[in-house]
């Protein structure tokens, strides 16, 4: 049978400028141009008949011209949904040129009637229903639905993805994935919606094959583990990790990791060695709320019963720092939760807070009950109320009728915002934080990329000089905080220099994102105070919303 050629143009739609993702100004501190690869398209071409040809344009790195778009036969888009204003005009650009476009990935598995101009959608992981498609467009379809069973991939037959598509040096760090799913239960998640509860996992061959051939082909640096909970099974990962040790140990550690995980991590002693030996330095943990009772009713149980602050101050012994989420909205919260989450954030010592408003996303628990009780939006209320440049959860969330007024809830979120990214305040944590971590750098018996002092690498200094250049961009003030935090963290805990400086340049996003998130909400408070808010919830909903609120 006769192979037909396609040409396959995988375009990752642009994070808006007003997101927490879109830190162009800390990742310019290492010369890169963006953060993260866009690690599902990258699987997606692996999956593909390799006499295909593939290109990929990263729309947060370069734009993408009608000349791309004319070389292409098949386009293939898809995102989170704070990409989806970009990949709807994606799709538009592509099929004015007479192009077919398929969209995919999490955003149009949960909301799919916002993608109907596509040509093909594909529901769900894509290696369930990849052969279908594939078979399809072969014999001449040119439209489609193709979903996939939940929760059925077996993640051991999915391909390494195509890193030769990335021009590397655009980005901060690579990506790679170990397991999907978390065993949690958390009611606004959208994770155990579209990847289960099971966590499955990749075996250790297959891990150790994907980090050679990233070797192999000459990467060294930062390596991102994207799994939904690292540790969501922890007697894989448990014996994952001895492998990882001896492979890092074999290759000289040409690798530094972080990933996501539960807050459950600090109660594994033997746990977070491991993860140290093998050079984990940095994992994001959902906090959520410092509020028990608020935990509880989110079914986020597994925080409870413990000291947040003493939880992360013994994975900063084990050499890892934390980036932790938080959320404002939730129903069961009191009038003093912009002071104690504050408090918790200040207590636990996090630079690196993400914090955002309550989102039901779709087909979520959270938005379940919502819409049983009558208080969710519309849903297309989040497209009429996105600006044209967009925005996330910091400054578009609350799409539904809160218990509280919503103006207390919009001036609590804003009282954190304002709190925690003060320079005194962002860098007092990150100086606390640079006496504690006890970080992993192991010596390297070879130094290919230069001499080493004080226990970091040339490289490191040179990322260190980069850093101290951009700061001069800061204002005064905070360029004092800066400046001294770096000495500080120099003279008190060299080894943890790198850290430190990477949460330093952190704030040079942050910093401007909080005033830009601030004076978002300030207009949403005062458009409250005006009447210009109208909920968008029909008056004639009122009861069962009433009954709701009352409950």
């Amino acid at each position: 049978m006769l192979k037909t050629s396609c040409s396959v143009l995988l375009i990752s739609p642009a994070f808006p400028v007003a997101t927490f993702w879109n830190n162009k100004e800390s990742v310019k501190v290492t010369g890169a141009r963006h953060s993260a690869i866009p690690l599902g398209l990258l699987t997606v071409a692996a999956m593909l008949p390799a006499h295909w040809q593939c290109r990929l344009i990263d729309r947060n790195v370069s734009d993408v011209s009608n000349a791309d778009f004319e070389w292409a036969d098949l386009v293939m888009t898809g995102g989170m949904n704070v990409q989806r204003v970009d990949c709807l005009d994606i799709i538009s650009r592509a099929q004015a040129l007479g192009k077919v476009v398929v969209v995919g990935g999490p955003d149009v598995t949960s909301e799919p009637e916002s993608y109907h101009r596509a040509d093909f959608i594909v529901k769900g992981e894509a290696e369930a229903v990849i052969q279908d498609f594939i078979a399809a467009w072969e014999s001449g379809e040119r439209r489609g639905v193709f979903i996939a069973e939940k929760f059925t991939v077996d993640v051991t037959k999915s391909p390494s993805p195509r890193y030769d598509l990335l021009r590397r040096s655009d980005y901060q760090y690579l990506s790679i994935q170990f397991s999907r799913g978390c065993p949690f239960n958390c009611e606004f998640c959208d994770i155990i919606e579209l990847y289960g509860r099971v966590p499955r996992v990749k075996t250790i061959d297959q891990m150790l094959r994907e980090l050679d051939a990233l070797h192999a082909g000459g990467y060294r640096g930062h390596l991102d583990f994207v799994d939904d909970n690292f540790i969501g099974n922890k007697k894989a990962v448990k014996t994952l990790l001895p492998h990882l040790i001896t492979w890092q140990q074999k290759h000289d550690y040409p690798f530094i990791f972080s990933t996501e995980a539960s807050v459950n991590l600090a109660d594994d002693d033997a746990l977070l060695a491991m993860m140290r030996q093998a050079g984990f330095f940095v994992v994001f943990i959902g906090i959520e709320s410092p509020d028990g009772d608020t935990l509880v009713a989110a079914q986020k149980k597994q925080n409870t019963r413990r000291s947040l602050a003493n939880s992360l101050h013994k994975i900063y012994g084990a050499g890892i720092f934390a980036i932790a989420g938080f959320i404002v909205g939730f129903d069961t919260e009191k009038g003093s939760i912009a002071e104690e989450m504050v408090n918790c954030i200040e207590e636990a010592d996090i630079p690196v807070c993400m914090v955002g408003l309550l989102t039901a996303l779709a087909n979520t628990q959270l938005t379940t009950r919502l819409k049983r009780e009558g208080r969710m939006f519309p849903a297309d209320w989040l497209l009429r109320a996105w600006p044209e440049k967009g925005g996330d959860q910091c400054t578009l969330g609350l799409n539904f009728e809160t218990k509280r007024p919503r103006r207390e809830v919009l001036m609590d979120y804003k009282n954190v915002i304002d709190r925690i990214y003060t320079p005194e305040s962002y860098f007092g944590r990150t100086k606390r934080l640079a006496r504690q971590l006890d970080c992993f750098w192991p010596p390297k018996a070879t130094v290919p990329t230069g001499w080493r002092f004080a226990g970091l690498s040339s490289d490191d200094w040179r990322n260190l000089f980069r850093l101290l250049r951009s700061a001069c961009r800061l204002h005064p003030l905070a360029l004092r905080h800066y400046l001294e935090t770096l000495y500080v963290c120099a003279r008190t805990n060299p080894g943890a220099l790198p850290a430190v400086a990477l949460m330093c340049a952190f704030y040079l996003h942050l910093g401007p994102f909080s005033r830009i998130v601030s004076a978002s909400i300030a207009q949403q408070i005062a458009e409250v105070d005006d009447g210009t808010w109208q909920s968008p919830i029909a008056y004639s909903a009122a009861r069962p919303i009433k009954k709701a609120l009352e409950g």
